[in-house]
């Protein structure tokens, strides 16, 4: 029925395509079947697997419960966002550019929410939000306590550089992090909010090495 309601140059399309099959969404799964494997981290005590292209997205659809990439995830970004705020806080009193001032504030304004949100994330599954121990130096870009301790006896433009060296890496190990748990989670969510760690601190690390 729909074919005769079609125009001719529709169904010539149509028929071109092959897509006369008997399942409808037969394309949509070919094409996915075309993508990469997917390794898929199991729950604690439990074995990876690796899912062709098509398992993950059908899998995902039907179930985004959060696995132990996400919740590790959550967990740690918590602890990279609250070192971020404790270097931000300092430019107010130490830092001499406006400018580095202004975006300290930025930084604070948007990662203090998102602290917020992680642990009401992980509160809703019933996941302690400082749960598990997450040693500062396995984490991508954090600073050590030597630097922190430098940032905080700086003053002026020595400040002011330091701060932004030190939170550029700070961004950019972050951006490890939601790049890496947006591979291998489940949870919708956390994808989002990996996807907006990604575009917010991408544009941030631009601004930052423009003021260096």
């Amino acid at each position: 029925m729909l074919i005769r309601r079609a125009s001719l140059a529709t169904v010539t399309v149509l028929v071109l395509l092959g897509l006369g099959a008997c399942d409808s969404d037969s394309d949509a799964k070919s094409a996915a079947a075309t993508g990469p494997s997917v390794l898929a981290p199991g729950e604690p005590g439990e074995a990876n697997r690796t899912l062709s292209a098509e398992e993950a997205a059908d899998q995902r659809a039907e179930d985004d419960s959060p696995n132990s990439a996400d919740v590790s995830y959550a967990r740690m970004m918590i602890v990279h966002h609250t070192q971020a705020l404790e270097m931000t806080e300092l430019a107010p009193d130490h830092a001499e550019s406006t400018k580095v001032k202004k975006l300290a504030e930025r930084i604070a304004a948007a990662q203090g929410p998102e602290i917020e949100a992680m642990e009401s994330w992980l509160t809703s599954y019933g996941k302690d939000p400082k749960g598990g121990a997450h040693d500062h130096a396995s984490m991508p870009g954090m600073a050590t306590e030597a630097q922190l301790k430098k940032l905080k006896a700086a003053k002026g433009k020595a400040f002011d550089q330091l701060f932004l060296t030190l939170m550029i890496t700070h961004h950019e190990g972050a951006l490890t992090m939601a790049t890496d748990v947006k591979g291998q989670g489940n949870n919708i969510r956390i994808e989002e909010m990996a996807d907006d760690v990604v575009a917010q601190q991408t544009s941030e690390i631009s601004r930052m090495r423009d003021m260096l």
